[in-house]
């Protein structure tokens, strides 16, 4: 019994440890610490993204309740990693800042209609999601350990800019909170199949 209540825990710790890595990382970047070590540390935060996931489902611990915390987890570790990189060494953030702002209204408008219909933030997981959160943490190596960086740093956030139009899109279509929807293809699908399960009118409204 007690293995099995260490297991229920472990992704809940990986993710946790994956927010904490944020500030130091912060931290680690105000008091100069090598571009190589903050790299190896964003490149810790990937593997533990990938094995929790990996690990709450095999070991079937795989909740609503991890995954949105894994999202948060993800969305607080990047956070602090953006401001690390803004005020470092590397201009890779501060010259796509264009493209940084738009992400960032990208993401409000995007968290503002989650918590207005779903009453909190959305936890897809989708495929895009994922591919942008495997460019988005190679760019980030990349500006810490060369100081450079740019043109993978741009491509990161013109990806990041697609997934949250995805992202909202599927908020729209879906009528209630669903975790792990892998594309708006498989959204529409969810959505007509609750529609035949309810006998409502099979019209395509987004509220």
């Amino acid at each position: 019994m007690q293995i099995g209540l260490t297991k229920r825990h472990v992704p809940w710790l990986m993710a946790s440890a994956r927010a904490a890595l944020g500030p130091v990382i912060l931290l680690g970047e105000r008091c100069n610490w090598s571009g190589a070590g903050l790299a190896a540390l964003v490149l810790t935060a990937l593997f533990s993204d990938i094995y929790d996931g990996v690990l709450a489902r095999r070991w079937k611990c795989d909740t609503a309740a991890v995954r949105l915390f894994d999202s948060m987890a993800d969305t607080f570790f990047y956070v602090c990693v953006g401001i690390a990189l803004w005020f470092g060494p590397s201009p890779a953030l501060r010259d796509s800042a264009g493209l940084l702002l738009a992400l960032l209204g990208a993401e409000a408008a995007r968290y503002a209609l989650d918590f207005a219909k779903f009453g909190k933030p959305a936890s897809y997981h989708s495929y895009l999601a994922k591919a942008w959160g495997l460019v988005m943490a190679v760019a980030v190596v990349a500006a810490f350990a060369t100081g450079g960086g740019v043109l993978l740093m741009r491509a990161s956030l013109g990806l990041g800019l697609l997934c949250n139009a995805e992202g909202f899109a599927m908020s729209l279509i879906l009528p209630q909170w669903t975790r792990d929807v892998k594309g708006i293809a498989v959204a529409v699908r969810l959505r007509q199949e609750r529609i035949r399960e309810g006998g409502q009118c099979p019209v395509l409204t987004f509220w």
